[in-house]
């Protein structure tokens, strides 16, 4: 099955992801300055970073963004990142609007529903907690990208994720630019070796079972392995193939033996996409292909 629109690939710089866990993690603000920029030269033409401090709200969380991004913005104008929520989750996203109200941002974070994350205690018995996001600060959150023009990136991380958001988009309640980043599951959770893992597992049974439930909406995708590494899976290939998109980066990947960064991992899918011929998408493909309601707007080199 050919494909001839862009391919679009998502660089998830950082996450939480310790030195320890990955050397190769951008943690200070001149690592996410240099990591960006080289992600962008590798082939990727959106990125998703956390912040150097996950305590900040508002307009502080907004400032420690900028530290970087501003620095991004003078070397490479009009480039396409998102932030994440702060710990204080759905529902806090001032700091969104105020990086939108200083440079502009055409996609923000929301993360539709709840999701375990545990750790296996020395019985081998799942401890910790659920990561939670109100079904209040949901709508809130889309309601208010909605009226700004932003555009939500969403983790999938269950089923039950997808049919909250399938909720909105029947009832006319979900923003334009809205992206499904499917969340599969690898050997692991996000913490690492004793890390539960979450969500469905990285196999082509389980892409056909969320394009199952996805139906005949026409929202975009990409694919991700969370707590493994996405190429001991079909994933990336079968995205080129069927139309999605492809997320990769440091935040998702781990391995107890190897640890590759995010330009290697860039590379790789987009050596993928070349092998098939289909082009991978710049700063204006990735609006028109995420749909993006600001893509109208006047274009500006990347």
């Amino acid at each position: 099955m050919g494909r001839s629109k862009p391919l679009v690939i998502t660089a998830s710089i950082n996450g939480e992801r310790t030195k320890e866990q990955n050397p190769h993690s951008p943690r200070s603000y001149d690592e996410i300055v240099e990591t960006a920029l080289s992600s962008y030269a590798a082939g990727a033409s959106i990125i998703h970073a956390h912040a150097t401090n996950m305590g900040l709200i508002a307009q502080e969380a907004a400032e420690d963004y900028l530290k970087s991004w501003r620095r991004v913005l003078e070397a490479r104008p009009g480039s396409l990142w998102y932030p994440t929520l702060t710990r204080s989750l759905g529902g806090e996203i001032r700091h969104i609007l105020a990086i939108d109200d200083e440079v502009g941002i055409e996609f923000g974070c929301v993360d539709p529903g709840t999701v375990p994350f545990a750790n296996l205690d020395d019985e081998g018995l799942p401890v910790g907690r659920y990561y939670a996001n109100s079904l209040e600060s949901i709508r809130a959150d889309f309601a208010t990208f909605k009226a700004r023009g932003i555009g939500p990136q969403l983790a999938i991380y269950e089923p039950h994720y997808l049919r909250i958001v399938l909720a909105f988009h029947n009832a006319g309640a979900l923003p334009e630019g809205t992206v499904l980043n499917f969340y599969f599951g690898g050997d692991y959770g996000l913490g690492g070796e004793r890390s539960m893992p979450f969500g469905l597992r990285p196999t082509p049974a389980s892409l056909r079972a969320y394009l199952d439930i996805l139906g005949d909406v026409d929202l975009p995708w990409t694919v991700s392995v969370w707590g493994g590494d996405i190429f001991d899976s079909d994933l990336p290939q079968l995205a080129i193939d069927q139309g999605g998109h492809v997320l990769v980066g440091i935040e998702p990947y781990f391995h107890p033996q190897r640890a590759l960064s995010n330009e290697e991992m860039i590379g790789r899918v987009a050596d993928m996409a070349k092998a098939k011929g289909v082009p991978l998408a710049g700063r204006e493909e990735t609006l028109d292909a995420f749909k993006s309601p600001r893509r109208l707007s006047a274009s500006v080199p990347a």
